[in-house]
């Protein structure tokens, strides 16, 4: 039987809300840089993060911080359902009164209260609710989380990785110099690799190429201009964003944009 795949976005109160189903999709490993809350509603839901494997089994709630890296896919050959929402860091801190960047205990967490927040938020999503009732269902969310299920302490990036990914941000209308970035640092190409893989977990390329993706999102949801996105964010033709962007996203760029517009 052919896999069956179905990603629906939606946006409202200014985050973004993921309904999906998927039998043998995976994922590549990718990051976001919201954080992103997740209940799985059916099957076993796998991933691996930050170096081991997870498994997130019905009404398991998913943690993600901004540039965790992970993929996805189920375990069972039936397939999992499950919802997403992806939040700005600045909104989530605000939303849990904290001011600087937090990280999660725990990947994930059998909380019967925060995954039923979670799912009362996407309905709210999916059914056009006003942006006022869904910025309370969101505030009801953050009400959910209590101070032992964040750590405040964790990996802080290196002046060599900060100044490496801002460089990586000011071109993404490019492809990838690796020998021009690694001279700014008096490295080989090859000593940049590995520098920057053994500080943040994912090759300079996969990350260079993630933040093109991440980039092309945003401008989808500014300028509803797929061919924009296009150009801006250096991808070849519509095809080669679609491809890459289905990796992350689950969905092509195009359709991405009809659900915005809906």
């Amino acid at each position: 039987m052919k896999g069956m795949e179905r990603f629906i976005y939606k946006k409202s109160a200014g985050i973004t809300a993921l309904s999906a189903s998927l039998t043998d999709f995976k994922y590549k490993m990718h990051c976001h840089e919201e954080y992103a809350l997740g209940v799985t509603l059916r099957g076993i839901q796998k991933y691996e993060l930050d170096g081991s494997q997870q498994a997130s089994h019905e009404n398991g709630v998913m943690l993600f911080h901004p540039e965790q890296n992970h993929d996805g896919w189920s375990q069972e050959k039936t397939g999992i359902d499950y919802v997403m929402i992806y939040i700005h860091p600045e909104l989530f801190l605000e939303l849990i009164q904290k001011k600087d960047i937090v990280r999660f205990s725990t990947p994930i967490v059998y909380h019967a209260g925060l995954g039923q927040s979670i799912l009362n938020l996407t309905k709210a999503i999916f059914n056009d609710m006003p942006d006022a009732l869904c910025s309370e269902l969101l505030l009801g969310i953050a009400g959910n989380f209590s101070d032992d299920m964040f750590r405040t302490k964790g990996k802080i990036d290196s002046m060599f990785t900060k100044r490496a990914k801002e460089m990586m941000h000011g071109h993404l209308d490019h492809v990838l110099r690796l020998d021009e970035l690694s001279s700014q640092f008096g490295m080989s190409k090859y000593q940049f690799i590995r520098s920057f893989k053994a500080s943040m977990g994912i090759s300079p390329y996969q990350y260079y190429l993630n933040c093109k993706v991440e980039h092309a999102k945003q401008l989808i949801e500014d300028t509803r201009d797929v061919y924009m996105a296009v150009t801006q964010c250096g991808f070849t033709d519509l095809a080669h964003l679609n491809r890459h962007f289905k990796n992350v996203y689950g969905t092509t760029a195009y359709d991405y944009m009809s659900h915005l517009e809906r």
